[in-house]
């Protein structure tokens, strides 16, 4: 079974199928005695296949939402679900299985590890899988073939322009075969030409079926999706298709 072809697993031909389904979602914080509202009430329905961004002014709410679309965190309460699983009271074994197997992330900052090759830095993700060795090298040189990279493998980071290293970004957050990928700024670091690359690559992985959820402040990444969110003062103040 292919990158793809996981994606798709369980999708029917009907329907949308919702990956996520937060109802009434609410994420407060305590800083020096204060509570701070980061979420307030979020409703939101999210389907397979669907590439979503996820635009607002800085401190509305956006990377809040994505941490816990990632189970990176945790709602204060309301109902989180990816799937039929529910976010908010799974447990940490769950949550990590979920983070190991379901969600890829890409980064602003690409975040390789600069002593390992390309290839290296994708089989990093795939350590928590039990995969055997030929297995992790198959997915590994699949992934990479997948962002345009199978001759470079071997290279390091600094070896890779700036488009590059998000392409072996991307090809570890896909690595394991995700329903879902989580971006942060993924085009934040390049320029223009770079810029249109990744995002040419994104809508390639979104149409052959991995769910797409783009944090941005790019008009021009925002453009590319087929819904785009809202935040501001942590509320869902607008959604457009």
């Amino acid at each position: 079974m292919t990158i793809t072809d996981t994606a798709r697993a369980g999708v029917p031909s009907g329907d949308p199928v919702p990956v996520y389904r937060a109802e009434n979602v609410t994420r407060t914080y305590t800083q020096k005695g204060r509570v701070v509202k980061a979420l307030t009430g979020v409703d939101l329905l999210i389907h397979a296949g669907e590439f979503v961004t996820i635009q607002g002014p800085t401190g509305g709410g956006k990377s809040t939402l994505l941490q816990l679309l990632g189970a990176l965190d945790a709602p204060t309460s309301g109902s989180l679900r990816l799937g039929d699983i529910e976010l908010a009271s799974a447990s940490a074994r769950e949550l990590g299985r979920i983070r190991a197997e379901e969600i890829g992330f890409v980064f602003q900052g690409f975040n390789l590890i600069p002593t390992l090759t390309a290839a290296e830095n994708v089989d990093m993700a795939l350590e928590p899988s039990g995969l055997g060795k030929a297995e992790r090298a198959a997915r590994v040189a699949e992934a990479l073939a997948h962002v345009g990279l199978a001759d470079r493998g071997m290279h390091l980071p600094t070896e890779l322009s700036g488009g590059q290293q998000q392409r072996v970004a991307i090809a570890r957050a896909i690595v394991k075969r995700p329903r879902v990928l989580l971006a942060d700024e993924p085009t934040g670091n390049l320029d223009e030409s770079m810029r249109d690359e990744i995002l040419d690559l994104l809508a390639r992985l979104c149409a052959e079926g991995i769910t797409m959820i783009v944090v941005t402040h790019d008009s021009a990444v925002a453009r590319r999706a087929t819904r785009r969110l809202r935040l501001a003062q942590g509320r869902v103040t607008d959604i457009t298709r």
